[in-house]
């Protein structure tokens, strides 16, 4: 699969959750979500479509391919993760949820299992890898 950039990751999570709540992810509600202009969002769903992420006909909603969900629940995951981690730390759940979105896209893998680890359970002993 080509380079997921932070910008893509976002439309792929924002339509998934768009169709999660029941709505049709249509190029309007992606660019009202986002809070883009619809050029931007025809421009990202050209790229999506070309990594086989997405499906479009001309005019219809946005249907997302047995791997685009794959891939947007692993994008939702890792937000829903650091939320969680912030929230544990303190952080208010607005602020919690725009700093995970920030964060998601930057960390490395190594980071997002101690992560996990950690708010699975409360502590983070050592590495075991060493």
């Amino acid at each position: 699969m080509s380079y997921m950039t932070q910008s893509l990751e976002d439309y792929i999570e924002t339509i998934y959750m768009i169709v999660k709540s029941g709505a049709e992810a249509s190029v309007h509600a992606v660019a009202k979500e986002l809070g883009v202009k619809m050029p931007s969002v025809v421009k990202a769903m050209r790229e999506l479509k070309r990594m086989e992420l997405v499906t479009q006909q001309p005019y219809s909603s946005i249907c997302l391919t047995d791997k685009g969900r794959r891939v947007a629940t692993a994008v939702l995951r890792r937000h829903m993760l650091l939320r969680r981690f912030l929230e544990m730390l303190g952080v208010g759940s607005v602020n919690a949820d725009r700093d995970a979105c920030r964060m998601e896209h930057f960390l490395s893998a190594e980071t997002l299992d101690k992560i996990r680890l950690f708010t699975n359970n409360g502590k983070v002993i050592g590495n075991p890898q060493k």
